[in-house]
């Protein structure tokens, strides 16, 4: 089996950004009064609101009171936690790698299009990519296997010839649920037993890199 793409997640797998999201949330709760535990959302980062909503409060995310805490969050982000995000090491160095061994990298998030060009930018990679996917292009978010087959679709490539990179178990259950291998990494807050069903699991990009060459990447 040829594989011909990596389709990575971004917040907690290329950029250092899933406590920012979390203090968004919990933000964007606080400006509507309601009370939510912190540590409960951020689990649930990782899910899209659609998700993240009814897990952690009783709102409805359809709702009046949803539509707002999306719109509060967005905001929290963009302007005060964003700012302070930062890439994980050597994640363009390892997507040059992986460049220069042939694979098409592509992405795959539940984070909405307008924020998911910034991270990239964070990133370092948006001149590597050839495919994108965000919640903006699929019905259901992470665990749902919408996004990373639409990443599929815009990277032209099959299940069977790509392999995922992600930080939660929400990524874990997407990939296997559209049929792709993935590839875990522990950066975003989980630890490795909370991410069964990888195919292999690494610190960070860092950590990948170092050890390419045994890794389901390596060209043999």
């Amino acid at each position: 089996m040829t594989t011909e793409a990596v389709i990575f997640d971004i917040d907690g797998t290329l950029v250092d950004s899933n406590d920012a999201h979390a203090r968004a949330w919990v933000a964007a709760f606080a400006g509507e009064r309601i009370d939510v535990d912190y540590a409960a959302v951020r689990r649930a980062i990782g899910m899209g609101g659609d998700k993240l909503i009814p897990a952690v409060s009783t709102v409805d995310p359809e709702s009046a009171v949803g539509k707002r805490l999306r719109e509060r969050r967005a905001e929290e982000f963009a302007d005060v936690q964003f700012p302070r995000v930062k890439a994980f090491p050597h994640v363009r160095t390892l997507a040059l790698r992986l460049v220069e061994d042939g694979y098409r990298l592509a992405i795959a998030t539940s984070a909405k299009e307008d924020e998911l060009w910034p991270l990239v930018e964070r990133a370092g990679i948006a001149d590597l990519l050839a495919a994108h996917s965000s919640s903006d292009n699929a019905n259901g978010s992470k665990p749902d296997p919408d996004i990373v087959e639409a990443a599929l679709a815009r990277a032209k490539v099959d299940a069977d010839k790509a392999i995922m990179v992600g930080d939660t178990p929400y990524d874990v259950e997407a990939a296997q649920r559209a049929g792709v291998r993935i590839v875990a990494v522990t950066c975003g807050g989980w630890s490795a037993s909370d991410l069964k069903g990888a195919m292999a699991v690494y610190a960070d990009a860092a950590d990948l890199l170092a050890r390419y060459d045994a890794s389901p990447f390596a060209r043999r």
